[in-house]
């Protein structure tokens, strides 16, 4: 994942976690009300199951030693400081107090082995929480956990003190103090003005020693953990063999580790295929390229026929002699016996081909017969991916044709083309704000519609964007040769572009369009069939799951597992009903100057030119589409233009080994984009400056990448879709929001949720606030990212998490000598319902849910409403 830089445009360190009226009147779209009664029920969309291969602690071996793939060894072991990665989580969750865990469907759970009970005592004149401490908690070095810890971690986050290198403060500065209580069990946290999302705060808990000062703090937990207080402790960060070692911890005091030790391995992702055939490691998330070569493995040692040069559907599964046909692999007469010298040198290079082929074959059998070990759990990632719009400049500035771009999209296409060949469930999200199974979830995507090819063109109409307008209007006629002279002038210029590989254009440029469509259905089943009547062709073809950007994938403390563009504004309508919105309808704070209603555009300074070297630029491909006529329109004439300039966004994608599905994703985005006028000049830089370089600093038009689902969606939404204002300094505070599009009415409504104790009204906020983050289409999801987990088969209740954080006393290795009926898994493509809503308050966490053996096994649920 791409480190983020210093963005154009200032960001703060709250947290590390991505409307007009038509004059024409053509386009009156239905919004259905954000906070309609109908909520629950759409909140009810089904998760997908985990895939960790349960078993229950009694059926697990004593002992043994896990290894388990990272992706890097940490640069700090301090998960709030701002180069924390998904290592640092890990290791984090392992070792540190985590006050409240996530549950499978994402919902904060208290933890039993550090809180007996967490309860809010009072409401007036101050929101009091209090904490009872598990009288058995220590910390590694013998003393108990207290007070003491809890206050020095709060002044450490609270942001008044700079000394502190802090990359996040959400909800620590509403605390007014920290005190003792009845005891020493007992602390008592007073805010000084209400905060829904307490349940976030001291996870994890960091020990005195390490938040009590600010050197402490910015070097003392870099490297290492003077105390910790897990089921595992720190024993080893070696750099150079790149290895972090876990063991028990001797004075733990809950359920008795399973494994002996632990150990992170740093491994590529583009290494990992080699590490697993090898054998060094026992659990490795991968990508699908991977995943394909383990299955078609498995299926070849059980029995099953398959060539020894492919070993999947796709090219990422495919052995290095795939290509190879027998009429190549057969030498020629002049390659055996060269006539000439010449000949000889051929059939020299000819024969070191195909040494090389048997060569790259015979690894490539070794590792399938290595890869034929493992097992393959899936399941859906808490992250979805994005289309991001740059509303700072440029046309996309203009509401109308952000909301013409997402009207475009088919994004159940594209959720198909990523998720279905994994055989996982293919529904784009329907919130920006939580996932299917969460229980904040509601799909809000009515205030945007579906795909519709006929209105996008009209909102493009309306906006000035039409076919001949990228004609520039000369003041007087040119006659005879000097006109001529100038369509010379043009020809060239165009050959010059064509030689240069810059950009491509005209006839050349759509036949390659169509080669490159033509290998991206090569292999598909559904290749050559019909558009559907949404009027978007078939992009039924498959794309691997790697290289996909997500953003602040490991919040501090969240104790995750380890990446309404219609034409109207949101109002509250009756239940089950569509109303439209005129302008009296819109709020003051939704309106754009000049009376036009929507998502705010903050003006700025041009994008600067890239400083990478030399990025790839290619045009768009055309695409043709059939489609019925409700949805779709008559093929436009060209491209369209506005005052003598083309309709062309600027379309960034990393160009790295690892991003093929965001590149695959970006080709589609394109053709769809092209089937309503609209031009894409897909610009590929480096992995390494694709995030730094471009996202954060807003040099882009168009983006792919993705964010983190969580379960505090008031505290850890705001940042990103809140609306940049201007600095004291006079740059623009854009926090996570790279997008630059906001409204101060989707401000207010993070505000209020953040301050709403009632749990049901304030999913009610935030379901209104996601229904207007809809209608600003700055940000229009795709998919929930595949999960894809390598197993050893005896590896048990770990794998693909999904939304549980992980349960580290629990992993383990079967034990084939203890009998007994295994745990019932459900297929990696199942869905689970969400877990019935528990009957204590919201204010109350106390009751034991007992000991499952799942991941979510001793935690209890959060609650649903709160105690009157």
């Amino acid at each position: 994942m791409s480190q983020v830089g210093a963005p154009r445009g200032r960001t703060c360190s709250r947290t590390i976690r991505s409307v007009a009226l038509l004059t024409s009147g053509v386009l009156a779209l239905p919004v259905l009300a954000a906070c309609s009664s109908d909520g629950d029920e759409r909140s009810k969309a089904p998760a997908a199951a985990q895939d960790v291969g349960p078993a229950a602690r009694d059926r697990i071996a004593d002992g043994g030693t896990l290894r388990w793939a990272v992706d890097t060894v940490p640069t700090t072991l301090n998960t709030f400081q701002a180069d924390a990665d998904a290592a640092t989580s890990r290791i984090a969750g392992a070792v540190l107090p985590s006050l409240f865990t996530l549950d499978k469907t994402g919902r904060p759970q208290r933890n039993p082995d550090y809180l007996e009970s967490a309860k809010i005592i009072e409401r007036e004149p101050k929101q009091v929480v209090l904490y009872k401490l598990n009288q058995q908690a220590v910390w590694s070095d013998g003393r108990e956990l207290g007070a003491a810890d809890f206050v020095a971690q709060w002044r450490a986050l609270s942001g008044k003190d700079s000394a502190y290198w802090t990359a996040r403060n959400a909800g620590y500065e509403r605390i007014q103090k920290i005190e003792r209580g009845a005891n020493d069990l007992e602390v008592r946290v007073t805010f000084n003005k209400p905060y829904a999302d307490w349940r976030a705060l001291f996870s994890p808990l960091y020990p005195k020693d390490v938040m009590g000062a600010p050197n402490s703090f910015n070097d003392g937990a870099r490297a290492k953990l003077k105390a910790t207080a897990g089921p595992f402790q720190l024993k080893e960060m070696d750099r150079a063999d790149r290895e972090i070692t876990l063991v028990r911890n001797p004075r733990w005091w809950g359920a008795r580790p399973k494994l002996d030790t632990i150990v992170l391995s740093a491994v590529p992702r583009d290494k990992r295929a080699a590490a697993l055939a090898a054998g060094t490691l026992d659990l490795a998330e991968i990508d699908s390229p991977v995943a394909e070569r383990i299955t078609q493995a498995r299926h070849n040692k059980g029995g099953g026929a398959g060539p020894q040069t492919g070993a999947g559907p796709t090219s990422g599964a495919r052995g290095p002699g795939a290509e190879t046909t027998a009429a190549s692999a057969t030498p020629s007469s002049a390659e055996e016996n060269g006539s000439d010298e010449e000949d000889e040198e051929k059939a020299e290079a000819a024969r070191e081909s195909r040494e090389k082929k048997t060569r790259a074959l015979a690894k490539y059998a070794k590792e399938q017969r290595g890869l034929g070990g493992y097992v393959v759990r899936k399941s859906l990632e808490p992250a979805f991916t994005q289309l991001a719009l740059n509303g700072e400049t440029g046309p996309l500035a203009d509401e109308r044709v952000r909301r013409a771009v997402a009207r475009a999209l088919d994004r159940k296409k594209l959720a198909e083309a990523v998720l279905k060949p994994l055989g996982l469930p293919a529904n784009p999200p329907g919130s920006h704000l939580a996932l299917a199974g969460q229980h904040a979830y509601a799909d809000s995507s009515d205030a945007l519609g579906d795909q519709n090819t006929r209105e996008a063109q009209a909102l493009l109409a309306d906006a000035g964007w039409t076919p001949g307008g990228a004609v520039k209007k000369d003041d007087g006629t040119k006659a005879g040769s000097e006109a001529d002279a100038d369509k010379k002038k043009d020809k060239d210029k165009e050959k010059e572009k064509g030689e240069n590989g810059s950009e491509t254009s005209g006839t050349d440029k759509k036949k390659e369009d169509k080669q490159e469509e033509k290998k991206e259905d090569k292999g598909d089943k559904e290749a050559g069939a019909k558009d559907s009547e949404s009027g978007s062709a078939s992009d039924s073809d498959s794309a691997s799951d790697e290289g996909a950007y997500i953003v602040g994938d490991n919040k501090p403390g969240r104790g995750a597992p380890l990446s309404e563009t219609g034409s109207r504004v949101i109002a509250p309508a009756a239940v089950g009903q569509a109303r439209w919105l005129d302008d009296a309808d819109v709020n003051a704070q939704d309106r754009q100057p000049g009376g036009m209603a929507g998502a705010y555009a903050p003006g700025g300074t041009a994008a600067p030119a890239a400083d990478s070297a030399s990025p790839s630029t290619t045009s768009s491909a055309s695409a043709s589409a059939s489609a019925s006529p409700s949805t779709s329109a008559s093929p436009l004439p060209g491209p369209l233009g506005k005052d003598g300039k083309p309709l062309t966004l600027r379309f960034v994608l990393p160009s790295g080994p690892g991003s093929e599905q965001l590149r695959t994703v970006g080709q589609k985005i394109a053709r769809m984009l092209d089937r309503i006028g609209i031009r894409t000049e897909i610009t590929k830089v480096a992995d390494a400056d694709y995030f730094k370089d471009h996202v954060a600093s807003g040099d882009y038009d168009l983006a792919l990448y993705s964010w983190p689902a969580t379960a505090y969606p008031a505290t850890d939404g705001r940042p990103i879709y809140a609306k940049p204002v201007p600095a004291s300094d006079g740059s623009l505070l854009v926090e996570q929001n790279y997008t630059r599009v906001g409204t101060d009415h989707i401000n207010q409504l993070f505000d209020q949720a953040a301050s709403e104790l009632d749990e049901k009204a304030a999913r009610d906020l935030l379901r209104r606030a996601d229904a207007r983050i809809w209608a600003a289409a700055g940000s229009i999801p795709l998919y929930q990212r595949p999960q894809l987990v390598a197993a050893k088969p005896a590896v048990a209740n770990a794998g693909a998490f999904a939304f549980a954080a992980p349960r580290y006393e629990d992993i383990g290795f079967k034990d084939p000598a203890k009998s007994g009926p295994e745990q019932p898994q459900k297929s990696a493509g199942a869905t689970q319902s969400p877990e019935a809503s528990p009957k204590e308050s919201a204010d109350e966490t106390g009751n034991d849910s007992g000991n499952d053996s799942g991941n979510d096994s001793g935690n209890e649920s959060a609650g649903e409403s709160d105690e009157q």
